[in-house]
């Protein structure tokens, strides 16, 4: 995590610059407008990374954001920014209309479009920042969906998803698969812009069941140690029904109960082979790997290897697999 700004660490005399300041690099306006309440300014924005996706956050006192027409016009996207309102509400003008965002609301930073954004009071603010580039899509295509997004049926699932990884980004932005989950919400914030931008287009089902495949794998490689971890928790988690869940696993030829064994024997191999002092038994290695039944896990594991996992581990350590 990037702390990018916190104004507990600053000087109360230049609190109101620094804050101007760090919204003004952060967010794309370009005029920040600060409300001074009786303890005066304070914010916190924060900055995690995942691969080439980004989770930046704020929460400070009122703040107005203004991106005038003429840095408008000249705008060219890098980035796009999906963003759930947190803290209090917000009021958003665009060309398109003016609206009141309330907590939870999900909206697109359009930085192509005069914008002006404000809240009052204290409120907060989270966004996913993903590359253009990575998106493949048309610019038109963003363009059109910035005020459509509510229309889409995964706008909820986005909103969610923004909201739980945020939650966790500490710990997950630091794991090894902090670039799956930047992946994964990549493909996301994609399908949900192709669908609000262009509804009941076949192209939009194709995008969408290849961004739940890709969460599906990252989420089974984040919890397979969890012996919970099946089926109906994959579909709550990802906020889809099983029946829809099976339904794109099938078209994709995965067996995704399948799935989740093969990686957990594949983790449990890894760790019977691996020399040393102290070697856990094999029956927590199977709990370890999320296996209820350590004869289950023998069974399962001399069918995909043709070993018993001690016969593995001896032949491991013996340096002839």
């Amino acid at each position: 995590m990037a702390v990018l700004l916190d104004t507990e660490d600053v000087p109360s005399g230049d609190r109101p610059d620094a804050f101007r300041d760090a919204m003004l690099a952060a967010s794309g306006s370009t005029h920040v407008d600060l409300e001074t309440g009786p303890s005066g300014v304070s914010a916190r924005l924060d900055l995690w990374e995942f691969g080439s996706a980004r989770v930046f956050t704020a929460r400070s006192t009122g703040v107005t954001l203004v991106r005038d027409a003429r840095a408008a016009r000249g705008a060219s996207y890098e980035a796009v920014a999906v963003a759930v309102h947190g803290l209090g509400s917000g009021r958003h003008e665009s060309s398109s209309g003016q609206r009141i965002v309330r907590s939870g609301e999900l909206m697109m930073v359009d930085i192509t479009r005069p914008f002006d954004f404000s809240w009052s009071g204290i409120g907060s603010s989270t966004s996913l920042q993903v590359p253009i580039s990575d998106l493949g899509l048309p610019l038109r295509v963003v363009q059109r969906a910035a005020g459509r997004l509510r229309s889409s049926p995964l706008y909820r699932i986005v909103s969610r998803h923004v909201v739980d990884l945020t939650a966790d980004a500490d710990t997950l932005s630091a794991s090894p698969l902090a670039a799956d989950l930047g992946e994964s919400s990549t493909h996301l914030v994609r399908a949900l812009l192709a669908d609000a931008a262009d509804p009941g287009d076949t192209r939009t089902r194709d995008v969408f069941e290849e961004t739940l495949l890709s969460q599906v794998h990252a989420y089974v490689r984040q919890h397979l140690r969890d012996p919970m971890l099946a089926p109906d928790s994959v579909a709550a988690a990802l906020a889809v029904s099983r029946r829809q869940l099976f339904r794109v696993c099938r078209r994709a030829g995965l067996s995704l109960e399948q799935y989740i064994i093969g990686k957990r024997l594949e983790g449990a191999r890894t760790e019977l082979a691996a020399r040393s002092a102290r070697p856990r038994p094999i029956a927590s290695v199977a709990y370890g790997w999320g296996f209820k039944d350590p004869s289950h896990f023998s069974r399962r594991f001399r069918a995909a290897y043709g070993l018993l996992p001690s016969e593995w581990r001896r032949l491991a350590t013996e340096g002839s697999p």
